[in-house]
């Protein structure tokens, strides 16, 4: 394990090259480029409030800033989990010619969506300014939240990859799974709107509480939750090391896979 871990360390440039290259490819071809990093986010938010606000008349004096959290916190997580389920099999190539560890690929998603997420937050201060909502001294635990936020993206990350390798449809079974964790989640609804009788499955949705931390210190001036980030922070590391020993022991398993 420790080789394995050392073996990981060398590779910093390859994972550098992941996360750069990811990052360019999203947006090579398209015309607006690198402006659509912060246009994306934009829209998406822009197509839910018109449908939740406009159309279906729900959201209270709060819901605009609300809204806007939420989505671009969703945004992060559908991204990298999506993503992840052919972190390993879409490098195939790179795998076929070099000798490394291939739990690299999951961290290359990982890292990249951050670096993507930069812009989210950068997309929420937007809003914030033109809403006159000025974060409080709570801003100072956003750094907490995101690393924990992150933690736990990448232990999903770690386990999705390794799965996509032996069950290659596990990319299209992630999305309907997506889509009702998205409908699950207070990501466009208010949590009172959620009916009482399954009120303790928002309390078992890590994702719920991210929302309430974030909401809380960018919206309501409130300090997070601390509570439950760092019991879904203790379990991610967990799962993180679990995962680096099953993908030590498996690596050539995945190479004849592959």
């Amino acid at each position: 394990m420790k080789d394995y871990l050392k073996e990981i360390g060398k590779r910093k440039d390859l994972l550098f090259y992941l996360v750069t290259s990811g990052l360019k490819a999203e947006h090579r071809n398209s015309f607006l480029g690198y402006f659509w990093w912060l246009l994306d986010p934009l829209l998406n938010v822009a197509i839910y409030y018109f449908v939740v606000v406009i159309i279906f008349k729900r959201g209270g004096p709060n819901f605009g800033p609300y809204l806007v959290v939420g989505m671009i916190i969703w945004r992060w997580v559908n991204t990298t989990i999506r993503r992840s389920a052919v972190a390993i099999v879409s490098q195939a190539g790179i795998i076929a010619q070099i000798n490394l560890p291939k739990v690299i690929f999951p961290f290359g998603i990982a890292l990249s969506q951050l670096i993507n997420f930069g812009f989210g937050l950068v997309v929420i201060a937007i809003f914030l300014l033109f809403l006159k909502i000025v974060p409080g001294v709570e801003l100072a635990w956003l750094p907490v939240i995101v690393l924990v936020n992150l933690l736990f993206l990448l232990a999903i990350a770690m386990i999705l990859s390794f799965i996509g390798v032996f069950f290659r449809d596990i990319d299209n079974l992630v999305g309907h799974l997506l889509r009702l964790w998205f409908f699950a989640s207070p990501v466009i609804w208010e949590s009172r709107n959620f009916p009482e009788k399954i009120n303790w499955l928002i309390q078992l949705n890590p994702l719920a509480h991210f929302l309430t931390a974030y909401r809380n210190i960018f919206i309501f001036h409130a300090a997070p939750n601390i509570g439950p980030l760092l019991a879904i922070g203790a379990a991610s590391l967990v799962v993180i090391v679990l995962m680096l020993i099953i993908f030590n022991k498996h690596e050539h398993k995945i190479i004849k896979v592959l």
